[in-house]
């Protein structure tokens, strides 16, 4: 039977159970969860990911949750509209464990096929998004509440869309297997490499993303599964519950790498560095590994992820063990080498200032007063103290 809009969506009655108060709890804890990575990660483009990633599952989860209270009664125009958000959940959880992993940039030129799926699925949803509410009222009816009437939709309105939209699930499916076949194989390929590299956090970034795989396809299985048992969007609900587990264990991981847990918060300054998860020869070895001090755009920061570790750890080891800064730390190193430079023949052709220069300074007074501070002369009289030794 055909019935009017207004009078169907008065029978639809909103109610809750313990299912959907988990929802709900998974849903606020995952916004507010990726609003802070966002924040916290907006120059770190692996952790922006994960962020992204628990956006994503958030807002595909509240309609979910809409949709299983019949609270989506009051947004009935909504319906349906996060369809192409589930197929950007795959990529956005392999872009992050990619970033975290090979740590090269990824931009849109090397990216944009896996745009294809949720962008081209969208495009062939216009026409439903465009539709009267009768034609998303229906929709949502027909998931949910298949007992009530249906409203009544104008003949000439083409149903063209459901080409594809009755392949979703299939869609869906494949999308998390593909990224998590894609993300086991990048993860795989990386292991030996991670493995050589100085540092427990290193190999503490390969189990974290190895386990971002597991997840995924755990999460593969329980679509799967659900799928599989129920009919329409009978079974979603289990998927959000599933969803908020790994919110909140993510939350959890994130809670317990968290500085807060951190004795310097209200110890002396050195009492943390013993029994550290990094020693001071692992910072020598980032250092001296392939010159890093040499590089003009040399920063603790950067030190630090060469590392893996966090940049006040790695400044109060560097602090205790040489009674130094960072900056002094490596511009000893650069005067140092720098000596060498000034005193070799296969460098007599360049200027102080452009020895300078190749050892990382980025001016000409940074690098005399340096020098002079290392050294205690000027690298002018130092290279004619050098000169006169050897003529004598």
């Amino acid at each position: 039977m055909i019935g009017n809009v207004h009078h169907i969506l008065d029978q639809i009655s909103v109610w809750h159970d313990l299912a959907s108060h988990i929802m709900l709890i998974g849903i606020v804890q995952g916004v507010f969860l990726s609003l802070i990575i966002m924040f916290r990660a907006a120059k770190n483009a692996a952790v922006a990911f994960l962020g992204w990633t628990l956006l994503f599952q958030s807002i595909v989860f509240l309609d979910v949750y809409l949709c299983y209270t019949g609270l989506m009664k009051y947004v009935i125009p909504w319906n349906d509209s996060t369809e192409p958000i589930v197929l950007l959940i795959g990529p956005a959880i392999y872009f992050f464990i990619h970033r975290l992993l090979v740590r090269k940039p990824l931009n849109i030129k090397k990216i944009w096929i896996h745009f294809i799926l949720p962008v081209g699925y969208a495009l062939t949803q216009i026409p439903y998004y465009t539709a009267p509410i009768e034609v998303k009222l229906n929709a949502y009816l027909g998931a949910y509440h298949s007992h009530l009437d249906t409203a009544n939709v104008p003949d000439s309105f083409s149903h063209g869309y459901h080409w594809i939209k009755d392949y979703f699930h299939y869609l869906v499916l494949f999308s998390f297997l593909f990224y998590s076949l894609l993300s086991a194989a990048l993860v795989w390929k990386e292991r030996k490499r991670i493995a050589s590299l100085p540092g427990n956090a290193k190999k503490d970034k390969y189990t974290f993303t190895r386990n971002s795989v597991l997840v995924l396809t755990a999460l593969f299985i329980v679509l799967f599964s659900v799928f599989y048992s129920y009919e329409d969007d009978g079974g979603d609900h289990l998927i959000g519950i599933f969803n908020t587990a790994i919110t909140f264990l993510t939350s959890a991981i994130i809670l317990m790498e968290s500085r807060f847990f951190e004795k310097s918060w209200v110890a002396d300054k050195y009492e943390t560095l013993k029994g550290n998860s990094i020693a001071f020869e692992e910072i020598e070895h980032a250092a001296e590994s392939e010159q890093f001090y040499l590089n003009e755009n040399a920063s603790l920061k950067s030190l630090a992820d060469i590392l893996g570790s966090n940049s006040n750890l790695v400044s109060k080891m560097i602090n205790s063990k040489t009674g130094s800064n960072f900056n002094d730390y490596i511009n000893l190193k650069r005067v140092r080498m720098a000596k060498e430079r000034l005193c070799d023949s296969n460098y007599a052709h360049l200027t102080v200032e452009a020895i300078g220069h190749s050892v990382g300074f980025k001016s000409k007074s940074a690098f005399y007063n340096a020098f002079k501070k290392h050294v205690g002369e000027s690298p002018s009289s130092f290279l004619k103290t050098q000169n006169a030794q050897k003529d004598d």
